[in-house]
């Protein structure tokens, strides 16, 4: 896996440019900032961030990380497994930002490019 996702509020990774690092509530609440596959986004998305406005997807290169990275269980039952980022994320090692919005009946799909 190189590339893992994260979505967060627009105003939240705009601070973190302004830090050097984006941190999620998750991470001193769980231990982790919650990530995705590309193929785990848009259900993601619409489980957890339905209704919501204002929101980005960060691409984050995994080659570039310093902190630790596990596929561990999450979700009801727990049989798939997300990529949960152990620590603060430097802004240098998101390789992409996009607008993240829903389309058509609230459903969620992946910007161009991505």
């Amino acid at each position: 896996m190189k590339t893992i996702f994260h979505i967060t509020a627009l105003a939240v990774w705009e601070a973190a440019k302004s830090a050097g690092v984006y941190e999620a509530p998750s991470l001193y609440t769980e231990g982790f900032i919650h990530g995705s596959t590309r193929a785990q986004v848009c259900e993601v998305a619409e489980r957890l961030f339905a209704g919501q406005t204002g929101l980005v997807l960060l691409c984050i290169d995994v080659t570039a990380l310093s902190v630790e990275v596990r596929l561990e269980p999450g979700g009801e039952g727990g049989a798939t497994r997300y990529p949960h980022i152990y620590g603060r994320i430097a802004v240098a090692a998101v390789s992409a930002v996009h607008e993240f919005k829903a389309g058509a009946y609230g459903r969620f799909t992946l910007p161009e490019g991505v």
